[in-house]
């Protein structure tokens, strides 16, 4: 079960992996680390935003839809999660553990970095 703290719920790697793997489940999950980090790996069909990009792109989300972000270690989803919280969206999370507990498949390469914003960039392609 998620940990709440400040705040901000924080997701384990079993409960972001039961997202990913339900197709009902409409949560978005972004990246936020620096383009290097992303192409040398990634989980396959996250986008990636960076953090420094997301207060430039802010008025852009949607705040009814629930958010799940994810780091190297956590710390910066973390801060990510606090703004959006900040700004008066409710459904944000942060990916605890970061990419450094992620033991599922990855993919590495420009997979789905996001260079203009469009939302359907950011839902999760089924199948």
């Amino acid at each position: 079960m998620s940990e709440m703290i400040d705040g901000i719920s924080h997701i384990n790697t079993d409960e972001l992996d039961q997202i990913l793997q339900d197709t009902n489940n409409q949560a978005l999950i972004i990246d936020v680390r620096e383009h290097e980090e992303y192409l040398e790996f990634h989980i396959p069909g996250v986008p990636l935003i960076p953090m420094g990009q997301i207060a430039e792109l802010i008025e852009q989300f949607d705040k009814n839809r629930e958010y799940v972000f994810v780091c190297r270690s956590g710390k910066r989803s973390y801060e990510v999660a606090k703004y959006f919280k900040l700004l008066g969206f409710e459904q944000v999370h942060n990916y605890a553990g970061g990419m450094l507990d992620w033991d599922r498949e990855i993919a590495s390469g420009p997979d789905n970095i996001i260079t203009e914003f469009d939302p359907e960039l950011l839902e999760r392609k089924q199948g």
